[in-house]
């Protein structure tokens, strides 16, 4: 049996109130199982990015649960949230988020140094993963030094080489053009059949569309659909 990796039970996330009360999410139901290579689509304004925000405990719910590996967010306090991420959870943002003063040796190895992982096999770790996103030979560059393609390669190395649960990413590919975010996202469905890892994508990009595994669709706050594809 597959284990489930993100159980959210009815998550309602309501912004401002009396007349301008605007209900991002409601009574969303989610279960994620590893290997899952899902995106959650919609149109603008259907919550997408807030659902994203919630499972991974950016953002608060109103009401509602969210389990990751079967340890619940509603019962966390910032700093436990903020550790657990570091542990559990893996992140990619459209806007890369990389460390400019940090070469992208150390920004890959930026979680593991939180984690304490020791210097060893931290190295050992960011040596196989910059050979894994083909960036092998750049590892003493600065962010400023690389293309758009190249950061975001950068940030999903950040984001798998702590072995997280589960990697959500934000429009990865919104900033990049159509050639080198297929290849990004190719690489990530490469990571996701051989290494089993669990992506969940927050999108409008119809390349993503394609290559998921399972289509979670938002209207009004509402899941309208799920699809699951060979």
């Amino acid at each position: 049996m597959t284990e489930t990796v993100i159980a959210a039970k009815n998550l309602t996330r309501t912004f401002g109130e009396g007349e301008t009360e605007i209900h991002a999410l409601k009574n969303v139901d989610l279960e994620i199982k590893r290997g899952d290579f899902a995106a959650i689509v919609g149109p603008s304004g259907s919550g997408k990015t807030t659902l994203l925000n919630i499972l991974c405990g950016l953002d608060t719910l109103s009401s509602g649960d969210v389990q990751v590996s079967g340890n619940s967010l509603r019962q966390m306090n910032g700093s436990q949230l903020s550790r657990f991420r570091r542990e559990h959870i893996g992140l990619v943002f459209q806007a890369y988020n990389l460390i400019p003063v940090l070469t992208v040796l150390e920004n890959i190895e930026y979680v593991m140094l939180l984690q304490k992982v020791a210097a060893a096999e931290r190295k050992e770790r960011v040596r196989n993963f910059l050979v894994k996103v083909g960036l092998e030979g750049k590892e003493n560059r600065f962010p400023a030094e690389l293309s758009g393609g190249q950061q975001q390669r950068v940030a999903i190395a950040r984001a798998m080489v702590s072995h997280p649960d589960i990697i959500l990413a934000d429009e990865p590919t919104a900033n990049l053009d159509s050639e080198t975010g297929g290849q990004l996202l190719d690489m990530m469905k490469q990571f996701n059949h051989e290494l089993n890892m669990t992506f969940i994508f927050s999108t409008h990009d119809p390349h993503i569309m394609e290559r998921a595994k399972r289509l979670v669709t938002l209207s009004d706050g509402k899941i309208v659909s799920d699809e699951s594809r060979n």
